[in-house]
């Protein structure tokens, strides 16, 4: 279901990103297949360096549909962003993607907390992540990091995973890695 982001995968990736019901909500969002290409390359250079955690959503088949990242790693923490082509909306991947990387990104990379930023528009990722049982709203609780986002005009919901509470819910993946 996950595997690391390689560059062949920029041609298809880029057909789904453009689709309107996706690229407003695209954090890496490109113009071209060739920006898709060069972003590419910065996001594999960023993750040897350790300060992006990235991969390819697969369907059944391995077919590419989606990214899910970790950004702005810092202090075990970091903020996470997931799009899934519109053709594959409603299907559960971005579930399943989302635990499948927690479960690596905790038990493999040592993160103790994950933020999602998400857009209050944005209606089809916020019910989406308020089905996971172990995301909470996160604005009391982190208020420096909700303000932060949110200095211009109060655009985005904070939630949050904490490492202990998604490892307590017994929801990790067996074997979703793909190498």
């Amino acid at each position: 279901m996950l595997k690391k982001r390689e560059l062949h995968e920029c041609q298809s990736l880029y057909s789904l990103m453009i689709d309107p019901a996706v690229s407003p909500y695209v954090r890496y969002a490109c113009q071209s297949q060739e920006e898709l290409l060069f972003l590419t390359r910065q996001i594999i250079a960023e993750e040897e360096q350790g300060t992006v955690i990235s991969r390819t959503i697969l369907n059944e088949t391995g077919t590419a549909i989606g990214t899910i990242d970790l950004y702005h790693i810092v202090n075990h923490t970091g903020f996470l962003a997931t799009w899934i082509g519109a053709p594959y909306f409603g299907n559960g991947y971005s579930q399943r993607a989302k635990s499948a990387f927690l479960t690596e990104l905790f038990l493999e990379h040592g993160m103790q907390t994950v933020f999602m930023k998400i857009r209050k528009q944005n209606v089809r990722s916020r019910k989406a992540v308020e089905k996971l049982p172990y995301v909470s709203l996160a604005h009391d609780l982190y208020p420096e990091v909700a303000r932060a986002m949110n200095m211009e005009q109060p655009i985005f919901d904070l939630y949050h995973v904490d490492r202990t509470l998604f490892l307590a819910s017994g929801l990790e993946p067996q074997h979703m890695m793909v190498t």
